[in-house]
């Protein structure tokens, strides 16, 4: 419930903010830092799960006219978690978890309209996934991290001359067959 308000306020701001738009023309320069939220979904062994990403991120832009380039990093959690059995020695429960991911990497871009920068990104992963068994006398559970790799593509929109929006995509491949796929929104201040 926590996670369904948390995503509910995010959303109400988002789009609210737009009524605070001014002359967004500005620079893309300098260190942020954000709040994101999106959708994610995680996919091995031929199945998948969705569930709510979010988290933080912070970077550092430089800008030559209209390309930007910059580093970055950030870590997320997730609420993707898929069970199935019911806990007793017929029927042990098997649970997988995907829990938090540290992203570090960069990213280049082009300014359109002076507001909006368009970008492309690449970089290092490493997902926490977790596994538990419970058959109602025993649990047992196992944590492992995944190194990857992260590619992706966004649009970052300057709401004001320290603040802006975006909205992201992105694709991760890990160890061991595992793979995610995401979709999310931001929030940031430029410094």
């Amino acid at each position: 419930m926590r996670k369904v308000a948390t995503a509910l306020l995010l959303a109400s701001a988002v789009a609210a903010t737009p009524a605070l738009a001014q002359d967004n023309a500005g620079s893309f320069a300098g260190p942020r830092v954000e709040g994101v939220i999106g959708w994610d979904r995680t996919q091995a062994n031929g199945g998948h799960d969705d569930g709510v990403l979010y988290g933080i991120g912070a970077g550092y832009d430089f800008q030559r006219g209209n390309t930007v380039f910059g580093l970055e990093t950030e870590l997320t959690d997730s609420d993707v978690k898929q069970c199935i059995g019911a806990a007793t020695a017929a029927d042990p429960r098997l649970c997988a978890k995907a829990g938090r991911d540290i992203y570090v990497g960069g990213r280049v871009g082009y300014v359109v309209g002076g507001s909006t920068l368009l970008y492309a990104k690449a970089g290092y992963t490493n997902g926490r996934y977790k596994v538990s068994a419970d058959d109602g006398t025993v649990r047992i559970s196992d944590g492992q991290n995944l190194d990857g790799i992260r590619v992706g593509a966004g649009a970052e929109y300057a709401i004001g001359p320290n603040s802006y929006l975006k909205a992201e995509y992105r694709y991760s491949n890990y160890e061991q067959g595992v793979s995610r796929h995401q979709a999310l929104a931001g929030f940031g201040f430029r410094f």
